[in-house]
C-alpha cells in the first residue's frame, strides 16, 4: 500500500458481484504486545512510543470515521492482486544529498550517456521485435491461406475449411494456453496497464519478462489464427516491457542482470524509459515515428517534460531506421512470404484530392456516424468484458475453451460468409493479376470461375494489413459490392467485440480501422455521383472517425493515419472527422482504454478533479490508522509496525528531548527502513547521532529500488531480544522535504497537486499550532471516487 492504510495482502477478500464491481471484507489484524490495528470506525491515527509496555500503540491521537478499503486490488489477467503505487518523488535525505555532492562530473556524464544508450537499445530492440512479429505473421498466416486456396482450386471445399479452421484452432489454442498458464497479464492490448503504470500504478507482473515473452509470441499466434484483432496494441505493451527489462538491469530470475545500470534503479527513471518504450511500440506497429511520440504524449503518459520529448523522439527515429533497413532487405525475397505485404503502409498520394462543400457535409455525416458507432462499440465491449471476466476467473481451461469457441465462430464467418457474395468479373486493364492466386492481393478467386473474383473473400481471406490495403486502395470504386461491404462491416464489428477479452494478446486498432474503413467506403460509394473524393479516401476518413469514436484520441491518430497513407492533403478532413466523432462519442461514455482501466479496478488519477471534491477539504478523507516513528526509534517498534502493516510510508516526528516541541521531520519509506535495519547499526540509548556511520556504511544505491518482487521483506530480518530493545536513528534516511498540504486545503486542489507532481504520499498538516504535527497522509486510494463517495454518500446526488 501507499501510505498508512489498513493492512493489505491476504486481508482483502474480494467477492465478484453482478455488476462487475467488487466488495471487500477487511479482517482485523492484531499486532503484538496487546495493541493492534483493527478495521473499526473508532480506530485512529496511532503512534509507536517506547514508553509502551510491549511496544504497542498508544492512545488515539485523531479519530477517524472509516477505513479506506477501495481500490486496493485490481484485476490483472483475470486474477486479483493488491495494487501498489510507484515512488516518482525524489527522496531528499542525507544519503541523497551526500551522493550528489560526492558525484563527479565523470559519473554525471556517464549517467547521461547511459540514459541515451538505453533509449537507443529500446528503439533497436522494439524495431526488431516489431519486424519479427510482422515477418512471422505474414509467413504463418500466408502459408495457412496458401494451403486453403490450393485445396479450393481443387474443389475440395470441405477439406479446405477443415484445414483453414484447424490451423486457426491450433494457433488460437496455443496462444491462449501460453497466455493462461505462463503470463495471464499478457492478455488484451496492454495499453490500459501501461497507461496506469505511467500514472503511478504498479500492477502485478504487467511488465515482467514472462509477460514480454507471451506478448510477443501470443500476439503472433493470435493474429495468425485469423482472429479479428491487431498486433499494434500489444506492441505498445511489448515496447514498455522491453524498456522495463533494460531499466531494472535485466532479470535476476532468468540470470539476465547488468550491475552498470544501477543508476536507473528508481521509478522516476524507469517511468521515462517506459514512456519511450510505449512510443517505440506505436512506431514499430505503424511505421509512424511522430505518431508514436504523440501517442505517448496524448494517451499514455501522465507526466511530461521537454527532455523526455527529445528522448522519445530519438527512440522512435531509431525504430523507423531499423524497420526501413529490414524491409529493404526483405524486398529481395529473402524473407519468405514477407515483402510488400509487410508492415501496414498505404501510399494514397498518387493524385492530389480536391473537395468541395458537398464533400465537407459528407465528412461531417461520417464523423457523426463514427461517434455513434464508437460509443455503441465501447458500451457493448464493456458488457461483454464483464461476462468474459466471470468465465476467465474460473481458471485456465475455461479461458482456452472460450478462445477455441471464438476461433470456431471466426473461422466459420471468414469461410462461410464469402459464399454469400456474388462473383465479379475482373476489371479490364488492371495492373494487378486477377484473380490473385498464391499470394496476397485484391482479387481472391475463392469459388468463382476463371476471370472472376470474390470481393468479400478479398477482405476475409487476407491478413488484416492486406484487408486494410484493399479498403484504402484508390481507383477501385466498383471493386466491392455494396452487399459485401455491409456483410463485412457487420461481421468485423461483431467479431471485434467478441474477440477482445479472450486470453490472447489482442489490440483494438486493427478491428476499429477495418470496421471504420468499411463503413467509410460504403458512404463513399453511396455518395459517388455527388462527391469528388475517391471511395478509398472515404475509407481512410471512416477509419479515422471510428478511431476517434472508440479511443477518443485526436492528434496522435491524425498523425498516425497521415504517416500511414502519406496523404498530407487530407489533413483538414481527417482533423474535422476526428473532432466531430470524439465530440459525439463523449456524449455517451468514456474512451475504450479509460473504460478498461476502470473495469480492472486500476486506481487511475485523472488530470482534473471531480466537481464534488470542491465541497471537501483534505482532512475529510485522510484515512488511518496512521503510525508515526520518533526520529530515534526502538527497533522492536519498527519491526512490529512493519510486520502488522503493509504501509509504504511512515511520518517521522521528533519530540522532546530530541526537539523543543513536537515537529515533523519528514517521511521514511518502508524499503529504506528494511535496508537500515538489516545493517544493524543500533544504539543502546535513545540519542540522536550525526549519521556519519550510516553515511560511511551505506551508499545511495544501497537504497535503490530492486526489480519486480526482488526487494527485501520484513520476514528476511532476524533480531535477538536484546537487539529489539535497542534504538536506531532514522534521520539519515528520512525524506526531510516531503510535499505537505494544510488540512483545510480544498480536496480538489490537493488531488490536482497530487496528480501533477506524480506523488505517492501527500502529508496533511494541521492549520493551527499546538497540535500533533501531522493529521494524516493522502494517498492515491484516498482520492479515488469510490472511497470519497463511500465516506460521503450524500455527494452522489450532486455527482
Amino acid at each position: 500500500m501507499d501510505g498508512n492504510h489498513a493492512p493489505h495482502s491476504n486481508q482483502h477478500q474480494p467477492s465478484p458481484e453482478r455488476d462487475g464491481s467488487f466488495s471487500y471484507d477487511i479482517e482485523s489484524m492484531d499486532g503484538g504486545g496487546g495493541g493492534g490495528l483493527r478495521g473499526a470506525a473508532s480506530e485512529a491515527l496511532l503512534r509507536f512510543d517506547d514508553d509502551d509496555s510491549g511496544g504497542g500503540p498508544r492512545e488515539p491521537l485523531l479519530r477517524k470515521r472509516t477505513m479506506n478499503t477501495t481500490s486496493q486490488i485490481a484485476i490483472v489477467g483475470a486474477n486479483v492482486f493488491p495494487i501498489e503505487s510507484l515512488d516518482y518523488e525524489i527522496v531528499e535525505n542525507d544519503l541523497f544529498k551526500q551522493d550528489w555532492r560526492s558525484r563527479k562530473k565523470k559519473q554525471i556524464f556517464q549517467y547521461v550517456v547511459l540514459k541515451w544508450a538505453l533509449v537507443l537499445l529500446i528503439g533497436l530492440l522494439t524495431g526488431l521485435v516489431g519486424f519479427f512479429n510482422n515477418l512471422a505473421v505474414e509467413n504463418i498466416a500466408g502459408f495457412k491461406l496458401l494451403i486453403t486456396g490450393e485445396l479450393m482450386l481443387q474443389n475440395r471445399y470441405f477439406v479446405a475449411f477443415l484445414a483453414y479452421g484447424g490451423c486457426n484452432l491450433v494457433l488460437g489454442a496455443t496462444a491462449a494456453a501460453i497466455c493462461a498458464y505462463i503470463a495471464p497479464a499478457a492478455a488484451g492490448s496492454g495499453i490500459p496497464e501501461v497507461k496506469a503504470y505511467l500514472n503511478g500504478v504498479d500492477a502485478y507482473s504487467i511488465l515482467a519478462p514472462s509477460t514480454l515473452f507471451v506478448k510477443i509470441f501470443g500476439s503472433i499466434l493470435g493474429v495468425s489464427a485469423g482472429f479479428v484483432l491487431g498486433k499494434e496494441g500489444p506492441m505498445v505493451h511489448t515496447g514498455a516491457c522491453i524498456a522495463n527489462l533494460l531499466g531494472q538491469g535485466g532479470s535476476r530470475k532468468y540470470h539476465l542482470t547488468c550491475n552498470w545500470l544501477k543508476y536507473f534503479k528508481n521509478d522516476r527513471d524507469r517511468r521515462d524509459l517506459i514512456t519511450c518504450g510505449a512510443a517505440a511500440g506505436v512506431a514499430a506497429a505503424f511505421r509512424a515515428p511522430v505518431g508514436g511520440v504523440l501517442f505517448a504524449l496524448e494517451e499514455a503518459a501522465s507526466w511530461w517534460r521537454s527532455a523526455l520529448l527529445w528522448r522519445t523522439f530519438f527512440t522512435t527515429a531509431v525504430v523507423a531506421v531499423v524497420l526501413k533497413a529490414l524491409i529493404e532487405f526483405c524486398r529481395s525475397g529473402k524473407c519468405g512470404l514477407f515483402g510488400q505485404g509487410g508492415l501496414i503502409m498505404f501510399d494514397l498520394s498518387s493524385n492530389i484530392p480536391t473537395y468541395g462543400t458537398q464533400d465537407v457535409i459528407a465528412i461531417i455525416i461520417l464523423g457523426i456516424i463514427g461517434g455513434v458507432f464508437g460509443g455503441l462499440f465501447n458500451f457493448l465491449l464493456d458488457r461483454i468484458l464483464r461476462v468474459y471476466s466471470i468465465i476467465n476467473e474460473r481458471g485456465a481451461p475455461l479461458k482456452i475453451l472460450l478462445t477455441i469457441t471464438i476461433s470456431i465462430i471466426t473461422s466459420a464467418c471468414s469461410y462461410g460468409l464469402p459464399w454469400l457474395a456474388p462473383c465479379t468479373p475482373c476489371p479490364v486493364g488492371s495492373m494487378e493479376e486477377c484473380p490473385t492466386i498464391g499470394r496476397s492481393g485484391n482479387y481472391k478467386s475463392f469459388q468463382c470461375p476463371p476471370g472472376h473474383y470474390n470481393g468479400l473473400a478479398s477482405l476475409f481471406f487476407n491478413t488484416n494489413d492486406d484487408a486494410i490495403r484493399n479498403l484504402f486502395s484508390r481507383g477501385t470504386a466498383n471493386e466491392f459490392h455494396m452487399s459485401s461491404l455491409f456483410v463485412f462491416f457487420t461481421a468485423i464489428y461483431c467479431l471485434g467485440l467478441l474477440t477482445y477479452g479472450i486470453a490472447v494478446p489482442s489490440g483494438l486498432f486493427i478491428p476499429v480501422i477495418l470496421a471504420g474503413a468499411t463503413y467509410g467506403r460504403i458512404v463513399g460509394t453511396l455518395l459517388g455521383p455527388m462527391s469528388d473524393l475517391d471511395p478509398g479516401l472515404f475509407a481512410l476518413l471512416g477509419a479515422a472517425s471510428f478511431l476517434g469514436g472508440t479511443m477518443r484520441m485526436t492528434v496522435s491518430v491524425c498523425v498516425i493515419l497521415l504517416e500511414l497513407t502519406n496523404e498530407l492533403h487530407m489533413l483538414p478532413l481527417v482533423m474535422l472527422v476526428l473532432l466531430i466523432s470524439k465530440t459525439i462519442a463523449d456524449c455517451f461514455n468514456k474512451g475504450v482504454y479509460d473504460q478498461i482501466v476502470v473495469m480492472k479496478g486500476l486506481p487511475f488519477m485523472e488530470a482534473h478533479a471531480e466537481p464534488y471534491m470542491r465541497q471537501l477539504v483534505a482532512s475529510d478523507v485522510v484515512s488511518g490508522p496512521l503510525i508515526s516513528f520518533s526520529g530515534v526509534e526502538k527497533v522492536g517498534n519498527i519491526v512490529q509496525a512493519l510486520r502488522i502493516t503493509g504501509h509504504n510510508g511512515f511520518p517521522v516526528v521528533d519530540e522532546p528531548p530530541l526537539s523543543e516541541a513536537p515537529e515533523l521531520v519528514g517521511l521514511v519509506l518502508r524499503s529504506h527502513l528494511l535496508v537500515l535495519l538489516n545493517g544493524k547499526n543500533f544504539m543502546k540509548d535513545k540519542v540522536k547521532t550525526s549519521g556519519s556511520f550510516v553515511l560511511r556504511r551505506f551508499g545511495a544505491f544501497d537504497f535503490a529500488k530492486a526489480g519486480s518482487g526482488k526487494g527485501m521483506k520484513v520476514e528476511d530480518l532476524d533480531f535477538t531480544d536484546e537487539e529489539m530493545e535497542m534504538y536506531v536513528d532514522l534521520h539519515p534516511i528520512t525524506n526531510t522535504s516531503p510535499y505537505t498540504v494544510v488540512e483545510t486545503m480544498s480536496l480538489a486542489k490537493a488531488a490536482v497537486l497530487f496528480r501533477s507532481l506524480g506523488l505517492r504520499h501527500l502529508l496533511v498538516v494541521p492549520k493551527t499550532p499546538g497540535r500533533h504535527p501531522i493529521v494524516g497522509i493522502l494517498t492515491r486510494h484516498d482520492l479515488m471516487p469510490e472511497h470519497i463517495l463511500g465516506l460521503f454518500p450524500n455527494l452522489r446526488k450532486s455527482h
